[in-house]
């Protein structure tokens, strides 16, 4: 079993920057890829992030890619998503999520455990 926690959410202007993490539970951490997905009101939860269990291969939504980076610290059980150049849509609540690395990484499915959420709000 694998409990997720993130943090770092809040209001921040459009142009700056947020670091969420991740803390994770459970032994089996370092053998799961990490995902980061975001939902708004009325819509289905979106892709955003994710990385394989060695750190190695990070993958990346089209609407985020060139300003958020996922990275994953296996000692600590964190994984973390620094987001720079923030922008309104951008406002969502953002989920962590871990599963067993079977090389896909983009789909809900492929992970069994969530976090609770952790609300990020862009102004303009």
């Amino acid at each position: 079993q694998v409990q997720l926690v993130e943090s770092g959410g809040g209001l921040v202007q459009a142009g700056g920057s947020l670091r969420l993490s991740c803390a994770a539970s459970g032994r089996t951490f370092s053998s799961y890829a990490m995902g980061w997905f975001r939902q708004t009101p009325g819509k289905e939860r979106e892709f955003v992030s994710a990385i394989s269990w060695s750190g190695r291969r990070t993958y990346y939504a089209d609407a985020v890619k060139g300003r958020f980076t996922i990275s994953r610290d296996n000692a600590k059980n964190m994984v973390y998503l620094q987001m720079n150049s923030l922008k309104p849509e951008d406002t969502a609540i953002y989920y962590c999520a871990g599963g067993i690395d079977s090389g896909s990484y983009y789909y809900t499915d492929s992970y069994a455990y969530w976090g609770q959420g952790t609300q990020v709000t862009v102004s303009s």
